[in-house]
């Protein structure tokens, strides 16, 4: 780094309440190692604010200079855009707190919330919010994608109960977006992903519901899959907004409640929530359970151990590579190929998920936010997570030919979360039809130089082009 440079970061050291990390700095290695092992990036500086004024501070630092800025909040983007190479990394992890207003039903949390942390305060108030279903999951990139929760089919989408967002535009201005502020500001990112700024607090819509819910898995030998996933058909087929499912092909753990013989074999399993009586949810999933699992959790449960419920699978510093592809629905040929993908001979980390969607997701009008495909009341999302290597051939070959499965089956979108693809096509198949142009011109008027690019990235409308 020249002298010059040198002097560029201690004059923004001399009022900055955070840290500030070179390259050759202690914890600089950790700071910039993200979620999936596969990135592996350095960025020439690496901001943690502690504020908006510091984030504020690193934005005008970056524009400066015309360095891009990447954002950094639970660091789970599988594409790696929590990070980047010689641009300036801005490490939301010492922005935190949550402020729960029970009496207006809102709760607001700072840019590096993660889900766990918003669960444990909101909870303590019987409230939630929709959100991540990995409580390492950090709020800011999860709701600017969308977000969908196990209670999404009750109360939404995560962004749908966005209330209003704090930004930092490129220009360093701190604005306020909401339905009566900037108001094609709060459309976009509602959707959009991370093109318009840095978030540095959210205020949500909460719901009464917990500590207590109907929730768990239960888990069938491949021999019982055929009739299990026909009981599973016929009870999501007519389901009441209050239930949240999930069918997952995937390798059954080496734990106590799993019987002995079923240990690092391929399974079935179904991940169960109920956003409503306990007692009523055990009625609508009693078919599924007349199967007989080998292992049955599903009962009453505390809300944040079901958020918790997958953290086991979703660890950090493994190597991944994931995709989420919007169905149609759930009918017989899906569910064949489904059954068509046991996880023998890959990492047991490894699974291949069938969330079930719609319900209220599907009654907000489609122009309402800039998330799209809405439509969908199921996604497919194979998720391959391994740690050699030496096994990339064989994790990236399996989450393609699955993808290739499923495309009879496909909206024709996919989820801009759960993609390690880029490219102004991909990008595209995000949104439903015109909303890409009405992204494009946002994103000249809030980032004109696309400083914040590395998202799925949003180009900027050229100058006298029309949306």
């Amino acid at each position: 780094m020249t002298t010059i440079e040198q002097d560029a970061v201690a004059a923004l050291a001399e009022d900055f309440g955070g840290q500030l990390m070179q390259p050759d700095a202690t914890g600089y290695h950790e700071a910039r190692t993200i979620y999936n092992a596969m990135i592996d990036r350095r960025p020439a500086l690496v901001v943690r604010p502690t504020g908006a004024a510091d984030v504020i501070a690193a934005v005008n630092y970056a524009r400066e200079r015309q360095l891009p800025v990447a954002v950094r909040g639970g660091a789970h983007s599988v594409a790696g855009h929590s990070t980047c190479d010689d641009g300036v990394l801005l490490d939301l992890s010492l922005l935190k707190g949550v402020h729960v207003d029970a009496a207006n039903g809102t709760a607001r949390a700072a840019g590096g919330v993660q889900w766990g942390e918003y669960d444990r305060e909101t909870q303590a108030f019987g409230l939630v919010t929709p959100g991540g279903r990995v409580t390492t999951t950090g709020v800011g990139g999860f709701t600017l994608g969308g977000g969908y929760g196990w209670i999404s089919p009750k109360y939404g989408l995560t962004c749908d109960n966005l209330v209003s967002a704090d930004v930092v535009t490129a220009e360093g201005q701190l604005v306020t977006a909401s339905e009566t502020q900037n108001e094609d500001l709060f459309w976009g990112l509602r959707g959009g992903g991370g093109n318009f700024g840095v978030v540095t607090s959210f205020e949500y819509r909460t719901h009464s519901l917990g500590p207590i819910i109907l929730g768990g898995l239960l888990l069938f030998p491949l021999e019982q899959a055929e009739e299990a996933m026909a009981a599973y058909a016929d009870i999501v087929a007519d389901a009441p907004d209050e239930l949240g499912t999930a069918a997952a092909m995937l390798t059954a753990p080496p734990e106590e409640f799993v019987p002995q013989e079923l240990h690092g074999k391929p399974a079935l399993g179904f991940l169960v929530s109920y956003a409503g009586d306990p007692a009523e949810g055990a009625k609508v999933v009693a078919p599924l359970k007349a199967v007989g699992p080998a292992v049955d959790l599903v009962g009453p449960m505390p809300y944040r151990a079901l958020q918790a419920i997958i953290d086991p699978m979703a660890q950090p510093g493994f190597r991944n590579y994931w995709r989420g592809l919007h169905l149609t629905g759930l009918n017989e040929d899906v569910v064949e190929t489904f059954l068509r993908f046991p996880t023998e001979g890959l990492s047991p980390l490894s699974f291949l998920i069938l969330f079930q969607h719609g319900g209220a997701v599907a009654r907000v009008p489609d122009d309402a936010t800039a998330f799209s495909h809405r439509e969908a009341t199921f996604m497919a999302h194979p998720i391959g997570c391994w740690e050699s290597p030496a096994d990339d051939e064989r994790h990236l070959a399996w989450v393609n030919e699955v993808t290739d499965a499923f495309e009879p089956f496909r909206t024709g979108g996919i989820y801009l979360n759960f993609t390690p693809d880029s490219g102004e096509d991909v990008v595209r198949a995000g949104f439903s039809s015109g909303k890409y142009e009405r992204l494009a011109a946002l994103k000249a008027e809030y980032d004109p130089d696309n400083m914040f690019r590395f998202n799925q990235n949003i180009a900027p409308m050229p100058v006298g082009a029309g949306a």
